[in-house]
């Protein structure tokens, strides 16, 4: 049986009420967030802050530029069906959102599939991106009708057909020269070139079907070849099974890598040129189905997380604060990017003051010395009780967070906003 991935939604298909509603209704709101100019979100955050009960850190996630990001996605990506990246943000008004904007999914777990259950989701829009997954998982993703998956060992393919014989396989490779990305894969993931072969000769002796070719060339691209050369290896794979007789292979899965900037559209452009070089022999959109794995290129700028300074100490000239949030929760060091950081002052108490800057630190809450958001950063004198905004917050901050010390990320309450760049 062949296997249907979900066709690429037009954006114009859905209004922005729609995807105001499906947020809202999952927030439990009486009201869907009015569209407010972007330059005003200081205006809604100040607003938040008025409303608290007791001083304490939360986020906002601006379904205005979610929806801005998928126009762009669909502009320059137009035969690229995204499934995005649970794991780089799991709030669940934002999965609704995507969800309503057509957008499919990337799940490593029984859990991750679940939270996408959650919005009503189709199992043909979910791809069980992990090439390494636990039996329990695996069984549970055969029950629920989750039938592709990517692997890259013969031990998977051997777990598979034990736990999931029906199931449509990707053949993750690894990504030639990766070293350009933030963080590469490649130590971890993805088949060598000498192990093609025998890999998909051993998935097509047990009777699994291989229908197609995944990489992903590691977090945060920062050039856009190396998309060109995953490709023509992705290419080069597809041969191999042509010689091998193996039936047709129709999907090319190019992974994740990509960010919300000015090096997108050129990566866009590369891709886009790699795949009609590399795949013209699949003339129709029929022959082959291209899909990706985005995670912060559509939660990174789409969340901004607000914390309250609730510690103070003045040192000769320098300054210290603790906040509500730090890198137990966040800032989690392994995964946060911290060259993303954008931080804005918010002084409530005395907003008017002289904006002379020092030198400061700012802790987070733990009792760890290592829980250090910034250091040596240019702020103004603040007070207890003022805050400090953080932007381009929405790419593995609460989803890698922990609850040490008592403090819990999962009580960091998420209000809506549907800000335009226009008005």
């Amino acid at each position: 049986m062949a296997l249907i991935l979900p066709s690429i939604p037009s954006l114009s298909t859905f209004s922005s009420l729609q995807v105001k509603l499906a947020a809202s209704q999952v927030k439990g709101d009486q009201h869907v967030p009015a569209d407010i100019p972007r330059h005003q979100l200081t205006t809604l955050i100040r607003s938040i802050i008025n409303k608290q009960d007791e001083h304490g850190p939360f986020y906002i996630v601006d379904l205005g530029v979610l929806v801005s990001l998928m126009e762009k996605w669909n502009h320059c990506l137009p035969n690229v069906q995204p499934f995005f990246a649970v794991k780089c943000n799991h709030e669940p008004a934002f999965i609704a959102a995507l969800a309503t904007l057509g957008a499919s999914f990337d799940c490593a777990s029984k859990a991750e599939i679940e939270a996408v259950f959650a919005h009503g989701v189709s199992p043909t829009r979910i791809v069980y991106a992990n090439p390494c997954k636990g039996e329990y998982h695996l069984r549970y993703a055969a029950g629920v009708g989750v039938d592709l998956a990517t692997f890259d060992s013969m031990d998977e393919v051997d777990k598979i057909k034990r736990c999931h014989p029906k199931c449509s396989l990707l053949l993750r490779i690894a990504v030639p020269n990766d070293k350009s990305s933030w963080r590469s894969f490649g130590t971890k993931f993805g088949a060598l070139r000498e192990e093609v072969a025998p890999l998909l000769k051993h998935a097509h002796k047990l009777g699994l079907r291989v229908v197609g070719i995944s990489f992903h060339v590691g977090s945060k691209a920062s050039e856009s070849q190396v998309y060109r050369g995953a490709i023509a290896a992705a290419r080069a794979a597809f041969d191999v099974a042509d010689e091998l007789k193996m039936p047709k292979m129709h999907v090319l899965d190019i992974g994740g890598g990509f960010k919300a900037n000015q090096l997108f559209d050129e990566i866009a452009e590369t891709i886009n040129v790699a795949i009609k070089d590399y795949f013209s022999d699949h003339e129709s959109d029929s022959d082959l189905t291209v899909m990706a794995e985005p995670g912060r290129f559509f939660a990174e700028t789409a969340f901004t997380m607000v914390a309250n300074v609730m510690g103070k100490r003045v040192r000769g000239e320098k300054r210290e604060y603790w906040i509500s949030d730090g890198i137990y929760g966040s800032f989690n060091l392994p995964a946060y990017d911290k060259s993303s950081m954008q931080i804005s002052p918010l002084q409530i108490l005395s907003p008017h003051q002289n904006q002379v800057t020092y030198s400061s630190t700012v802790f987070g809450p733990t009792c760890d010395s290592l829980d250090t958001v910034v250091a040596d950063y240019k702020l103004p004198e603040l007070k207890l009780n003022d805050y400090l905004v953080f932007h381009n917050m929405g790419a593995y901050t609460t989803s890698a967070g922990t609850n040490f010390n008592g403090f819990c990320i999962s009580a960091i309450p998420t209000y809506l906003a549907f800000t335009s760049a226009n008005n």
